[in-house]
């Protein structure tokens, strides 16, 4: 049996534009790994079955697409282990379906090279290839066309989740941002997202990066009257993030917040 973690995101900046020929929707991201992990286990079996998450079904797809393109059975069990928070904007699933990815493509005949695995990931879904490798990365296109990022980690991020927060379906949210005409001035918005990154020399130069397009929330405002240089949803949300400077000023915004919140303390991955 294999074992590694699967890291879960923040999206630092999310730039989202009109929907694509395929359907999707145009974006510019950047992405940001953290050390908030779930732990994936696989081993040959003789047939396929995912454990200890009974709502998994990325990892299933992902496994099973990944024995097809192979021409070999899907012929591995997976245990996961959960710890990030499940439908918060975080990746959690689609770390999972990349890190089962990866274990089982060290088990074939004739592994896939990274490109080729990237490939495949894309097919799974839009974030997935991101968790191939991790660490700080750009995404353009629908999110999986990714370059690798150089930006300041010396910063913590505590992540909150509102007692009572509802999760709306992705779907939803990019219907309302439709509804909302708010692709209008994606070009100037991605523009300038492109130029702040190039302005980054240290952590709290990431307060200056366009916000999330798809949702808000006031709680982003209380981290921010807490210390935070930068707050913001990541991703559809509902969990919201707060970047702080010094590691005793993100401890006091989480033991305020403790109470009427879901809250971890994380930090962000170098790239792997």
């Amino acid at each position: 049996m294999t074992h590694m973690r699967a890291p879960a995101k923040i999206n630092l900046s999310l730039v989202v534009g009109p929907v694509r020929p395929d359907g999707k929707h145009q974006v510019a991201t950047v992405l940001q790994a953290l050390d908030l992990c779930d732990d994936i286990e696989l081993a040959p079996a003789e047939t396929l079955a995912v454990e200890g998450f009974p709502e998994d079904t990325i990892v299933h797809d992902a496994l099973v697409r990944l024995a097809a393109v192979a021409g070999v059975a899907p012929s591995w069990r997976v245990r996961i282990e959960k710890r990030i928070p499940v439908a918060a904007g975080l990746g959690g699933g689609s770390s999972d379906a990349a890190t089962a990815l990866t274990l089982a493509n060290a088990t074939l005949p004739t592994a896939f090279s990274d490109d080729e695995l990237q490939t495949l990931a894309a097919g799974v879904g839009a974030d997935v290839p991101f968790f191939l490798q991790a660490g700080t990365q750009l995404g353009t296109g629908d999110g999986s066309d990714l370059s690798p990022l150089d930006l300041p980690t010396d910063y913590v991020a505590l992540l909150v989740t509102p007692d009572g927060a509802d999760k709306e379906s992705t779907a939803a949210m990019y219907h309302r941002f439709d509804e909302r005409q708010g692709a209008g001035g994606f070009e100037e918005r991605r523009s300038r997202l492109l130029h702040t990154l190039e302005q980054v020399t240290e952590a709290r130069d990431l307060a200056k990066l366009p916000g999330n397009d798809l949702a808000s929330s006031p709680v982003a405002r209380d981290l921010e009257a807490l210390g935070a240089f930068r707050a913001d949803v990541t991703g559809a949300g509902p969990v919201v993030y707060g970047l702080f400077g010094k590691s005793e000023i993100a401890e006091q915004a989480a033991s305020v917040l403790r109470e009427v919140a879901g809250t971890w303390l994380v930090h962000p991955l170098e790239r792997s």
